[in-house]
């Protein structure tokens, strides 16, 4: 198989600096990128609705000058026929040479990178997570802020339910000096596990509060998010949540001088419209910044391609454990085999390897 990118933590700190460095160079230097991919393309496979992810993948391969093939919607696939997820990765990489994929099922790239002969890029899954959208944000963040280290940063809205939100925190927990905001309510707070696997490992400090006015503050960046209709089970869970927190330019008067915000996208009414002309408001820098890092990393892993990897297991799996996530890919594709890594030997607990699901066993 080959070197694919389906978790922020595929990529180590120096590499993530060394693709930092080569999309500044490419913003910088367009010229010298622009036929870099000449013959290669893109397999873009989108099995949810997306407008910034799937466009700034193509944007990026013509940019490099590659071509693009590919859907927009599950119903244009051969999904729809019932063709798992390993069947269409490997019917793909007959076709590109790298792809990028977006699934609503947690799992699902893990799953083509497994099947596929050419390079997978996770352009995110489920609720699960979404590296690129992370590489994105660093990028924006080090545009603005000038460093990755010895910031506070905000998380506002849906924690719960957020990828960019588990990966961006994933990310940072790896740079000095971070320290952490969690803004939420309580339905919507940040999955245990990240704190847990992420934060406190690394010594992030962070606090839990459900009042943004009064964070405000001591934030470097607010990051907001939206509160996603689509991940939610109980449509009116959704609606009781959906206007928790919105951001208006009369709040803003508390923020630092020199903070940012920022927000994956799409925003609904989260953050209102007045604060667009804010020049703290780096929302839309994070779009382009999107593109420049997409463009970096297709470029690593298609000099990576150039050589197989052997793929390894992540420490101690057990196969004999089921996952209940409803919203694995092993849920939907039930011939997938089962796996769990340990993750805490002393009480015991396994994580699904493809959703991150806890099991603790007695």
């Amino acid at each position: 198989m080959k070197r694919s990118v389906i978790d922020i933590l595929d990529l180590s700190t120096a590499e993530i600096d060394a693709l930092l460095s080569t999309a500044e160079d490419i913003m910088d230097h367009p010229e010298k990128y622009a036929e870099k991919c000449h013959g290669k393309k893109l397999a873009t496979l989108f099995f949810e609705p997306s407008t910034r992810t799937r466009l700034s993948f193509e944007a990026a391969m013509m940019e490099l000058g590659g071509n693009v093939l590919g859907f927009s919607e599950a119903s244009s696939s051969s999904a729809s026929k019932g063709e798992s997820m390993a069947d269409t990765a490997k019917v793909l990489s007959c076709y590109a040479d790298i792809m990028a994929i977006r699934h609503p099922m947690a799992g699902a790239p893990f799953v083509a990178a497994q099947n596929a002969s050419v390079p997978v890029i996770n352009a995110g899954d489920g609720g699960h997570a979404h590296p690129t959208q992370t590489l994105a944000d660093l990028l924006t963040i080090k545009r603005k802020k000038g460093t990755l280290e010895n910031l506070t940063i905000g998380f506002c809205g849906d924690l719960k339910y957020g990828r960019t939100v588990h990966s961006l925190i994933a990310a940072l927990s790896r740079y000095k000096g971070t320290k952490v905001v969690l803004i939420s309510p309580k339905e919507l707070a940040l999955p245990s596990y990240v704190k847990y696997e992420n934060m406190e490992p690394a010594g992030v400090p962070y606090t839990e509060t459900t009042d943004l006015e009064s964070a405000l503050p001591e934030l470097d960046i607010l990051y907001m998010t939206r509160i996603q209709r689509e991940r939610f089970p109980d449509p009116y869970e959704y609606e009781r949540l959906k206007d928790s927190y919105i951001l208006t330019a009369e709040k803003m008067e508390r923020a630092k001088d020199d903070a940012i915000v920022m927000h994956p996208l799409p925003r609904v009414n989260e953050i209102s419209v007045a604060v667009d002309k804010d020049d703290r408001a780096c929302y839309f820098l994070q779009v382009l910044c999107g593109k420049f890092m997409r463009m970096a990393l297709i470029l690593k892993l298609l000099e990576s391609a150039k050589e197989d990897i052997v793929p390894a297991e992540n420490g101690i799996v057990r196969e004999d454990v089921m996952c209940k996530n409803p919203a694995c890919i092993t849920a939907k594709e039930q011939e997938l085999v089962q796996k769990f890594r340990l993750v805490n030997a002393e009480n015991k607990i396994y994580r699904c390897i493809y959703c991150e699901e806890k099991v603790q066993l007695s």
